[in-house]
């Protein structure tokens, strides 16, 4: 059989996807690798089990009660075999290798094996004085072990013709289920491998790309996944690349030349666990690339301090590419922007969790912070102590600022990309315009960025308005509740404006109706959006904001009109159209006669 063809066979397919958008050659996951050469496992009920210690010379399958299947069972001739113990097995062996399967057995019950090719031979039961009771058919295919007491059932298959073979196991839930080899699959199927048996060992030792791992992380150490991390170091830290080189049976290939690049000038080192920073965008090491082996891992840094990298790098072994990954760390902070910005309350610092819509009360804040570098990638601050105010720009309107929570994420769909910041008001309302520094405690490097806050008092009256005299059945209206602080200035935004009652007729709000949890914008105002019913005629609405009216406030009573199309002309419309028409034949004839008069 073609490794073409072999490859088709291992269900442990390689694929290539596109992570977090980093290109990833993503192989046979860790669990699933080749496990030849591992210690056998221990044997249990419902579990079929290859013995993968594998060895040269004869097949062992002679069980005795002090000689475990752990350590006594031995196949030969095995090139792979996967993690699996159930009914999705797969393993290869040559044509002239035996598999060995175990399992845990019941006293007096049948176990029964079937194959579609190649024979059963040899059997075996563990830590009892006789041997098991064994029935086959002609073909050997088929077999039957019934052992005298609950023990360990040990039986070996193979075959001389190269192919793809199915061995199942099955065992006995009510006793006569599993009569003889004709009856075998009457009982439940526990155990299957599809075994290839292979002729040829080509490929063995020589690196496949395809079933080698190969991931980016932002940490070092061993490879726990099979995918690219979906972060990015942040400017000073490094990337790393790991790999674990494997052939086409999934085992370690034989030493060789492990070459890695990188574009844009990267900084590489290769090496195991921690290493230090590289000096050069090529790197060269002799090994095998296994798990846990000298040279398993690539290190990543900027080749500039501070300035943001994104790099493609290559993994070669003895000149087959094994993985292409690109990726990015991020750069010093370069940029602040200043976002959300609420109005404060007078003579304080007024919070609300529902201003910034956060979703979390640690989140309370004013106003948000972005830090980006020069390639507009999102950064994270070290500490809240990164932030100050600018002191020549503070005044008696806004004398101070504080940080509440800092940003920790650089997703750019995340809320904790985000540093809340916070800022007091002084006793008069109005605004001033701040400056707020950010100051790096890994490179020192300033940032300042400039915000114009404003200070006002509680809502105290408030206006309402319609954004047309006139609607269409059907229009989408937005109607405006403008709240005022007791000096008629636009109120501020963080303090509630309490229940409503809101009757607008014709209108249905489809937005905030003015409950005890809706806030005014920056500018003291919410803004509501209805859609216009199909009765024609005029109407008044009636908004009641109950806790300030019941203060100082005026119910407001806007006012509206709703047509509903067609040809709405009225007999004005066409009588001034009339005198308009009479007026301009007026002109041309007074014009005509002048014309007349002048010829003469």
């Amino acid at each position: 059989m073609s490794i073409k063809t072999l490859r088709k066979r291992i269900s442990l397919v390689a694929v290539t996807a596109l992570t977090a958008g980093v290109l990833s050659v993503v192989s046979a996951p860790v669990a699933n690798a080749n496990i030849i050469g591992s210690t056998n496992a221990a044997a249990e009920a419902d579990k079929l089990n290859v013995a993968v210690n594998s060895t040269t010379g004869a097949a062992v399958v002679a069980l005795t009660a002090t000689n475990s299947v752990q350590n006594a069972a031995r196949s030969t001739g095995l090139l792979y075999k996967d993690a699996s113990s159930t009914t999705a097995q797969t393993a290869t062996v040559l044509t002239t290798g035996t598999v060995v399967m175990y399992t845990l057995g019941t006293a007096s019950t049948a176990t029964g094996f079937t194959a579609t090719g190649g024979t059963f031979s040899s059997t075996a039961s563990e830590a009892i004085s006789t041997s098991p009771t064994v029935a086959q058919n002609g073909l050997k295919n088929l077999m039957t072990v019934t052992p005298s007491a609950a023990t360990t059932i040990a039986v070996a298959w193979s075959s001389t013709t190269p192919g793809t073979y199915t061995l199942a196991a099955y065992n006995s839930t009510a006793g006569a289920n599993i009569a003889g080899v004709s009856t075998i699959t009457n009982g439940n199927l526990f155990g299957q491998i599809t075994v290839t048996v292979t002729a040829s060992t080509a490929g063995s030792g020589t690196v496949n790309a395809a079933y080698s791992t190969c991931v980016t992380d932002t940490n070092n150490g061993a490879v726990t996944s099979t995918a690219d991390t979906t972060l990015s170091p942040l400017s000073g830290n490094p990337f790393y690349i790991k790999y674990i080189l494997r052939d086409s049976y999934l085992s370690s290939v034989s030493d060789g030349n492990i070459v890695v690049t990188a574009t844009n000038g990267a900084l590489l080192s290769i090496g195991n666990g921690v290493q230090a920073a590289g000096t050069a965008s090529t790197v060269v090491a002799y090994g095998t690339g296994a798990a846990g082996s000298a040279y398993d891992a690539v290190r990543v840094d900027q080749p500039t301090a501070g300035a943001p990298l994104t790099t493609t790098v290559t993994v070669q072994f003895n000149g087959v590419t094994v993985c292409t990954k690109t990726v990015t760390i991020r750069g010093a902070v370069d940029k602040m922007t200043i976002g959300s910005v609420a109005t404060n309350d007078l003579s304080g610092s007024t919070l609300n969790a529902d201003w910034l819509g956060l979703g979390n009360n640690n989140y309370r804040g004013h106003f948000t912070i972005l830090l980006t570098d020069s390639a507009g990638n999102i950064a994270t601050p070290a500490a809240s102590t990164e932030f100050a105010i600018d002191d020549t720009t503070a005044t008696t309107v806004i004398p101070s600022i504080t940080i509440g929570e800092i940003a920790t994420s650089i997703s750019s769909s995340s809320q904790h990309r985000f540093t809340v910041g916070q800022y007091t008001c002084g006793p008069v309302a109005g605004s001033s315009t701040i400056k707020i520094k950010h100051t790096s405690a890994a490179t020192g490097k300033l940032t300042v960025g400039s915000v114009t806050l404003r200070c006002a008092d509680d809502p105290y009256t408030y206006t309402v308005s319609t954004d047309k005299a006139v609607y269409m059945a059907g229009d989408i209206a937005t109607v405006t509740v403008k709240f005022l602080d007791s000096k008629g200035n636009a109120a501020n935004s963080v303090v509630a404006v309490g229940a409503s009652s809101i009757i607008l007729p014709q209108m249905t709000l489809v937005s905030a109706t003015g409950a005890a949890t809706t806030l005014t914008n920056a500018n003291g105002e919410i803004k509501l959006t209805a859609t216009v019913g199909t009765t024609a005629g005029k109407y008044a609405g009636l908004v009641d904001f109950t806790a300030l009216t019941a203060v100082a406030a005026v119910k407001a009573t806007p006012q509206y009109e709703i047509k509903t199309g067609g040809d709405t002309t009225t007999n004005a419309d066409v009588l001034k159209s009339i005198v308009a028409l009479i007026a301009s034949i007026n002109k041309q004839i007074q014009a005509l006669q002048k014309l007349i008069l002048k010829r003469r």
